[in-house]
């Protein structure tokens, strides 16, 4: 297909294609189902007007990306127009609501699975500005509110719905007619939403690839401030090397993943040893009994939260401090009410004084000292391009850090 006779259709199927072959490699036990609205045929549980479920056949659940499934919606454009079909928006004077209805049949779909485990998410494509233009008076405004509590609901159970606008040539796509209402954008979030250029595959593709890639939180963490006063944080791991995967070994007879214990078997008699509830450590010609959580007590350095220790001046950081990638710090209001306001009040300081923090990383297998940097954002013509936050960079002990030169020297 010509570049300049792309269609919004053609574009849509086009990304969902090759987001479907990104999730097959990438994250193959994600399940994703493909729900168009605004159609002529109908198929779903629901039996709703309007809405056709593609992937989804006699189950009300979500499938996992599959070869099959990648070939089949890859056919589907020569055939959608026959089979399927489409409507020309919402006519004037019907109450047929198939947003509303694809919300509905979405938010159905999306029920498996608690929110706590699992990621939900929508992802709408349309060309459609103003979905309710062509009614009006108080049927308009009837379907505009139940629409908008039917987002809010889904909302309300942890799935989020996020907009992949297509604009048309001429005009750009206005956000402000309906969308915003439904997303809660205003102010400066109005203003920073940049629609993206429906007529280019390519930046939909790219787009779509962000919304898809999921920011797994590694760790929470409490950051310690001073006495008596804490907040909560998520960690997030940057860009790092990739290493192979662990070996994992399978059943021969099951194929099933083996999991390793290890027990003692005595050498006289073969029997199996009960594991020890109490160990000792000789000291002054004496065996100082030990229980199994006393000794794992002791060896406890910390909790593993983060604890402030002062500040420094940027100067003092180099670029040879930072010998692993560092990891990204951003505040979490789950569990510690205000986490946002005092990391923010921290944030601006640093910034503005040219500073960055020490503190005490307890992680119990390695704990040490990292530097914590403030980065501001940074929003440019295409949107933001680094978010505000914190970098945790890992500080080096003294024997990690050698000169090259003497040790050179001892060679020579």
């Amino acid at each position: 297909v010509d570049r300049r006779e792309e269609t919004h259709f053609h574009i849509a199927l086009s990304c969902i294609s090759q987001s479907l072959k990104t999730q097959i490699i990438n994250s193959s036990y994600d399940e994703v189902a493909i729900c168009f609205f605004n159609t002529r045929e109908k198929k779903n549980l629901q039996d709703l007007n309007g809405v056709y479920v593609f992937n989804v056949a006699d189950r009300d659940y979500l499938d996992r990306p599959t070869a099959r499934l990648i070939k089949e919606f890859d056919l589907l454009e020569e055939s959608f127009t026959k089979e399927i079909g489409s409507q020309y928006g919402i006519v004037s004077g019907s109450r047929e609501n198939s947003l509303y209805n694809a919300l509905w049949v979405a938010q159905a779909l999306l029920r498996k699975g608690s929110a706590k485990t699992a990621d939900k998410r929508m992802l709408l494509f349309t060309n459609e500005d103003d979905p309710f233009g062509s009614s009006k008076g108080a049927a308009k405004m009837d379907m505009i509110r139940t629409t908008l509590q039917r987002a809010k609901d889904a909302q309300d159970l942890g799935i989020s719905i996020e907009l992949l606008p297509l604009g048309r040539p001429e005009e750009e796509f206005n956000i402000s007619l309906f969308y915003a209402d439904l997303f809660g954008l205003e102010g400066d979030e109005l203003a920073e939403f940049i629609p993206s250029a429906g007529e280019k595959l390519v930046d939909m593709k790219d787009q779509l690839r962000k919304r898809i890639f999921k920011k797994r939180i590694v760790r929470k963490i409490n950051f310690a401030i001073a006495n008596g006063l804490s907040i909560e944080l998520n960690t997030y791991a940057l860009i790092r090397p990739t290493t192979p995967g662990a070996i994992t070994w399978l059943d021969s007879v099951t194929n099933c993943p083996l999991k390793g214990e290890r027990s003692f078997i005595c050498a006289d008699t073969g029997a199996l040893l009960q594991k020890s509830t109490k160990l000792f450590q000789p000291y002054k010609n004496e065996s100082i009994k030990l229980s199994v959580d006393e000794l794992s007590e002791i060896k406890r350095v910390s909790t593993g939260s983060l604890r402030l220790l002062g500040f420094k001046p940027l100067s003092c950081l180099k670029d040879y401090h930072n010998l692993r990638p560092s990891t990204f710090l951003y505040p979490s209001e789950e569990d510690v009410i205000g986490s946002t306001c005092i990391y923010i009040a921290l944030h601006r300081s640093m910034l503005r004084l040219k500073r960055f923090a020490v503190a005490f990383y307890g992680v119990p297998s390695r704990p040490q000292l990292v530097a914590l940097v403030a980065q501001d954002e940074i929003i440019m013509a295409g949107g933001q391009v680094e978010p505000p936050g914190m970098h945790m960079i890992y500080l080096p002990y003294s024997d990690d850090i050698r000169d090259i030169e003497e040790a050179r020297k001892k060679l020579i």
